[in-house]
């Protein structure tokens, strides 16, 4: 199980540290990876009160004005879907310690809801979602870039299940979307993406070894 931290990555976060700049962490893989998993055991590990949590997920742009046969033609697994300029400058806002109102995205319906929800700055910035990476300015922000690597039959089985039990989604539409821009996009964006991390974490959350080294690194870091 084999993890690769780059000396130059350790460099630049051990340099904002000293400025007490927030560490930014992201975290990225495909669909059905075990991102979650490795999320929230780094936030109950280190502590959510030290940790502000962003996903991409919530930064989806808002179809509420579009028809529905147009609607269903927008495809969510490629960047242009995202509103990413705005997690960006949210990123920097708190980096210079000023909290934050994320949208709400409600899956059900493709809309943003009225409601926002606040983050405040914390000394660590953690990023969650599967194209962080294949976004260069994103990409930017990131001290360090941890990519979770799951073969592809075992995230299409959690990715079906995450669908149908949590965005109402059918098997069938499930299914179809896999094929139609799922694993075209996957291919295309995010598993090239994956050069660029610091850290890989084969078979997400089940790699406690991995696990262990990476909340280490990030409680030595803090302090």
């Amino acid at each position: 199980m084999a993890t690769n931290f780059k000396v130059t990555g350790e460099a630049v976060i051990i340099k904002n540290m000293m400025h007490k700049i927030p560490l930014v962490i992201g975290i990225a893989g495909g669909s059905g990876s075990g991102k979650t998993t490795v999320v929230n055991e780094i936030l109950k590990r280190v502590g959510e009160e030290r940790i502000a949590f962003l996903q991409h997920d919530s930064y989806y742009k808002d179809l509420t004005g579009l028809p529905p046969a147009q609607r269903a033609d927008i495809n969510f697994d490629h960047p242009d879907s995202l509103e990413t300029e705005l997690l960006i400058q949210h990123i920097a806002s708190l980096r210079d310690f000023m909290p934050v109102s994320v949208p709400t995205y409600d899956f059900a319906t493709d809309s943003r809801t009225s409601q926002t929800l606040r983050v405040d700055p914390k000394n660590v910035i953690l990023v969650e979602g599967i194209l962080i990476f294949a976004e260069p300015e994103l990409r930017k922000m990131f001290d360090l870039k941890i990519f979770v690597d799951t073969d592809a039959d075992i995230r299409l089985i959690r990715r079906l299940h995450r669908d149908i039990t949590e965005r109402s989604r059918t098997t069938e539409y499930v299914i179809q979307q896999y094929q139609a821009t799922v694993r075209p996009m996957h291919l295309e964006f995010v598993e090239p993406s994956k050069r660029y991390a610091d850290v890989i974490i084969p078979e997400g959350g089940h790699n406690v070894a991995a696990l262990d080294m990476v909340v280490a690194r990030i409680e030595t870091l803090l302090k």
